[in-house]
Formats: structure tokens, sequence, C-alpha cells
């Protein structure tokens, strides 16, 4: 065979192939957006624990309401630190698939569980949402663990731990991987840390990574969230 024809034969062939990976994505991440989808609305009490170099915080209690499409709020007597990105980030990304491009890259396994990882990769320049990866559970339409690098947070490593509302693909357990620069404190934390840190610490920083616990319980799943939550 000519080599223009190899190379033509090649080119179909590795397009077919990723044909076949994106739409192999498209489907798992589907169903995992079906599954988040049944749940319009939630709260749900929240304990925090925070295991943050230069933060010294006890753990504290918390109530968290979650209202499609994008109404979300953490209610805490004390400083919560809560990222977001692990509870309704890829639901929001998923809901347009015209706004990404996704791939199986392969497959891993988290505990007992193979998982097919999907790279996930927004189209548009303005999205804050840089790459996305997902570890998922095809079977149980469920997220294990994502990592998603934003242009305001770095990058954070999510894992979840499911038990009693499995059948809406919400965690009953959450660890959150931060990179302590780029994280984006509550104001006061942030005064603290400047406040109790040294050149040397300040350079210490760049390197250290943080974790958020946080441990959930007493789901109400479709009971009503009245809007009113959220002005409070």
């Amino acid at each position: 065979m000519k080599p223009v024809k190899l190379f033509i034969a090649f080119l179909f062939a590795f397009s077919f192939s990723a044909s076949v990976a994106q739409n192999n994505a498209n489907g798992i991440l589907r169903a995992v957006y079906n599954k988040l989808q049944k749940a319009k609305d939630y709260s749900v009490q929240a304990n925090i624990k925070v295991d943050m170099p230069f933060i010294r915080m006890m753990p504290i209690d918390a109530k968290i309401y979650f209202k499609q499409k994008d109404k979300f709020k953490v209610e805490s007597k004390s400083i919560a630190i809560v990222p977001r990105q692990g509870f309704d980030q890829a639901s929001k990304m998923l809901a347009d698939t015209n706004s990404y491009t996704a791939m199986v890259q392969g497959s891993e396994k988290i505990g007992t569980i193979l998982t097919n990882v999907v790279n996930v990769i927004p189209l548009s320049d303005t999205s804050d949402l840089v790459l996305g990866k997902l570890w998922i559970d095809a079977s149980q339409q469920v997220i294990l663990k994502s990592q998603f690098t934003t242009k305001s947070n770095g990058t954070i490593m999510t894992e979840y731990t499911y038990g009693t509302e499995m059948e809406y693909g919400l965690p009953d357990k959450m660890i959150f991987s931060v990179d302590i620069k780029k994280f984006k404190m509550p104001k006061s934390v942030t005064a603290d840390m400047n406040n109790s840190s040294t050149s040397k610490d300040d350079k210490e920083k760049d390197n250290k990574k943080g974790k958020i616990f946080i441990t959930l319980s007493g789901y109400q799943v479709n009971k009503g969230v009245p809007d009113s939550v959220f002005k409070k």
C-alpha cells in the first residue's frame, strides 16, 4: 500500500476511534446527569472538618440547601469552608452538551470498583473551568472522584462516598483536596492566615495541599426548598 493511502487509512481509523470514545463518554456523562436531575431540590446537615496548614479550625456543623438549576446556600453559625465545585460543578457542566467535548481516557480502579476515566474540556475560553476529569462508576451512574482545574480556584480533587441517597447520585461523604495558595478562602480566614504567616510560611504555602472532609446526613430530597431560603 502506498504511503499516502496508509496515512489516509491511519487517519480514518484514528478519527473513527476518537469518535467512538467521544460517543461513549457522552453516553456515560448523560447517564450521570440524568441521575443527578432526579433531585430537584434538597437540604442536608453537614459536618465539616478542615485539615490545612496554617489554619486551626474546630469541626463545625452547617446546613446546605440546593435547588435546581443553580441555587446553593450554606448556613452555619461559624465559618464554613465548602467548595461549591464538588456539589454542583459536574451538574452545571453536563447540562449543556454543546459547551464541552469529552472522551474516555481509559479505566482505573477505585477500591474494588472499575471506573471509566473521562476527560472534559470546555469549548469556550470564557469558561472558569480549564479541565475536568471524572472517575465514573458507569453501573451506578455516579462520580467516585473528580478533578476540576479552574482559573479561580486552581485544582480541586474530590472523592465521593455514597450510601443513603445513591438513587439521586447524592454522596454521604466528600473529601476535597485543594491547593492552599490558589483556593479562595473566606475573608476572615484569609486575614488570620496572613496575620499569622511569616515570609517563610508564605513560600511553603505555594506547594501545600489541604483537605476538607464533609459528612452529610439527614437528606430531605424533593421536599421543596422555598426561594426565600436563598435570599437570607
